[in-house]
């Protein structure tokens, strides 16, 4: 299968698209494990599969869609290097998969990132450069930045060799749940910009129509649901903060809300102090440490918006970028 499989004339993301992607990330991305604790689905009444993202190469699944894209680089293009926006997890995935594919990355991060997720893309060899999110348009410094130095610009969504790639995460999930014997009746997807939650919507209708695929939220960025009810992209309001840095997102990205508005059964929401009960529930019940954005979907479950009692819930949790202390300061002032 070539990279022609995806038609980026029509902009449809294709089943024959996401093997090609698979079989192109062979040896470079880790096939993620499904987790799931017998003691907890009985306290739940139900069975969580957790599909362990947070347990991929950089910490998230975000190397999937950037490496996918990389990969299909022209010579010309891998001279120009790559250009991207992130808060931290798709810089890194970015950042490595350019050192893997022999081309260069620059990164326009937040400038309130968290430190550990700067340093460790910075160690990957990017270049970073800081935008401030309430008084700069990020859109135009990578306008800006691509028209200075050639660089093609690589989103963390919006591509459809990203969602390509991203989609790889939800067909593993549907193997594996075929595996344990699992019949999934919830998706639940970590939902920032829209990407991963676009593809494990358009995964799920093609493998497993019966599953219904939620986006899961911080409470004060849910744009993605109140899009949803509105019918088209609303904004996020400037200057509101949420501890789930990797998933705070001003807007939909455009060509996901459309795939996300056809497909999804809905959205859920948690609190801050809701996800740090959750980050809290996964350390002790199956022993793994996941950030805040990661944990929306299991907060969402244990707040009781997404129903799993009688239920097979599946739950991305989808990166793992957080050091020891902010992880032991979240988890120790849950309310």
């Amino acid at each position: 299968m070539s990279a022609n499989a995806l038609d980026l004339d029509t902009g449809t993301l294709t089943l024959d698209a996401v093997r090609d992607a698979a079989d192109a990330m062979k040896g470079v991305v880790v096939r993620t494990p499904l987790l799931e604790n017998p003691d907890v689905n009985e306290k739940l009444g139900g069975r969580l599969l957790i599909k362990a993202e947070h347990m991929q190469r950089t910490g998230a699944f975000k190397i999937r869609g950037a490496y996918y894209r990389l990969s299909r680089m022209n010579d010309a293009e891998k001279q120009c290097g790559a250009i991207t926006y992130s808060s931290g997890n798709h810089a890194q995935g970015l950042a490595l998969a350019a050192r893997i594919t022999g081309t260069t990355a620059m990164i326009i991060m937040p400038d309130d990132t968290p430190a550990t997720k700067v340093e460790s893309t910075r160690a990957l060899g990017a270049t970073i450069m800081h935008f401030n999110r309430d008084t700069d348009d990020v859109n135009e410094v990578i306008a800006r930045l691509k028209a200075e130095t050639g660089r093609i610009v690589v989103p963390p969504s919006g591509d459809l060799r990203i969602h390509a790639g991203a989609a790889t995460a939800a067909v593993e999930l549907v193997e594996q749940a075929e595996a344990a014997k699992a019949k999934i009746d919830t998706v639940l997807v970590p939902c920032g910009g829209g990407g991963l939650t676009a593809a494990a919507a358009f995964v799920m209708s093609e493998l497993s129509p019966g599953t219904k695929v939620y986006a899961a939220e911080p409470t004060l960025f849910d744009d993605t649901l109140r899009s949803l009810a509105a019918g088209e992209r609303v904004m996020n309001p400037k200057g509101q903060r949420t501890i789930c840095d990797a998933i705070m997102t001003p807007t939909p990205n455009e060509q996901t809300f459309e795939i996300n508005r056809r497909l999804l059964a809905g959205g859920v929401t948690a609190s801050d102090d809701e996800v740090r009960t959750a980050m809290r529930f996964v350390f002790e019940n199956f022993k793994t440490v996941i950030e805040p954005g990661a944990a929306v979907g299991i907060a969402a479950i244990l707040n009781g918006q997404a129903e799993i009692a009688g239920k097979t819930v599946a739950v991305f949790t989808t990166g793992g970028n957080i050091d020891a202390e902010r992880f032991c300061s979240l988890v120790n002032t849950t309310a």
